[in-house]
């Protein structure tokens, strides 16, 4: 299986590692480390070598409460970035809701757009549909950033997020959009209680039967917290820990802040399954 993008047809037969750059001051992990384009580059480029796969660069905190970030400051934080990531020779991935910056990076020739609103927003799905090589990764979000920890979901996250997950990608497929283009992601955090949350994750073999890859993104996330005690600058071991067992629960794609001991923690993974005789990524697709 392969998830195809602007410039690259990403080979998921091995698991594969995203890097997260937070080009904002504010975001709950890292918020103010790569808060200028420079620092942002050199993020950037030390993800490349520390061995991340994908690049995904934002430029809004999407944390619980974050307040919404005006269109220009936006652009103005994230072009820079996104131009000098498409030469680092690995997809470049936008996390971003709004369609006028869609637009923007996809125009510089970004591979993927990563929407936590899932291409809800007016003109978004449209927009990217028109683009014929995009990746896409529509993810789960209950309520908004705003209000989605104030009042979370409500009773088993199973069932909620494969119908979520499963008529956003009926809707892209709609529009026009190649089955191939398209991963889906549970939105470990958004909207959803520590209990919730784990349950998404030793049952994310469900997801699996909607036929799209999965990516996971527990890196940091407040979850890992509350189980362990650490505080969120602590968390990169048990983040790792979470990876591990995503990709085991069949994830293509890992979201993560610590690239490096993350490529290592998998590294062991897989020495595990050659050493039982077993495929380096079951994906059960």
């Amino acid at each position: 299986m392969y998830w195809q993008t602007t410039r690259f047809a990403i080979d998921l037969s091995r698991p594969r590692v995203m890097g997260i750059v937070n080009v904002t001051p504010d975001s709950f992990s890292d918020g103010g480390d790569h808060a200028s384009a420079g620092a942002a580059i050199a993020h950037c480029e030390r993800l490349v070598k520390e061995g991340a796969d994908i690049l995904d660069i934002g430029a809004e905190s999407t944390r619980p409460g974050s307040p919404p970030l005006p269109l220009h400051d936006e652009l103005e934080r994230l072009l820079p970035v996104v131009r000098t990531a498409l030469t680092l020779g690995v997809p470049v991935s936008v996390d971003t809701y709004k369609p006028r910056v869609m637009q923007q990076v996809l125009d510089l020739g970004a591979d993927i757009i990563n929407d936590i609103w899932a291409l809800r927003q007016p003109g978004a799905a449209e927009l990217v549909a028109r683009h014929r090589n995009c990746g896409i990764c529509l993810m789960h979000m209950h309520r908004e950033p705003q209000t989605m920890q104030s009042a979370p979901m409500q009773g088993s996250p199973i069932p909620q997020v494969l119908s979520f997950l499963e008529l956003a990608a009926r809707s892209m497929i709609a529009l026009g959009v190649e089955k191939a283009r398209i991963v889906i992601d549970p939105g470990i955090g958004f909207g959803k209680t520590v209990e919730q949350n784990f349950a998404l994750l030793a049952r994310q073999r469900d997801l699996l039967a909607l036929g799209y890859p999965v990516l996971a993104g527990w890196s940091h996330k407040s979850s890992l917290g509350a189980v362990t005690g650490l505080p969120v600058r602590e968390r990169v071991a048990v983040s790792a820990v979470a990876a591990v067992l995503a990709v085991q629960g069949g994830a293509g794609i890992v979201r993560v802040h610590d690239v490096a001991e993350t490529v290592a923690a998998l590294a062991v993974w897989r020495a595990v399954q050659a050493g039982r005789g077993q495929p380096t990524q079951e994906t059960d697709q």
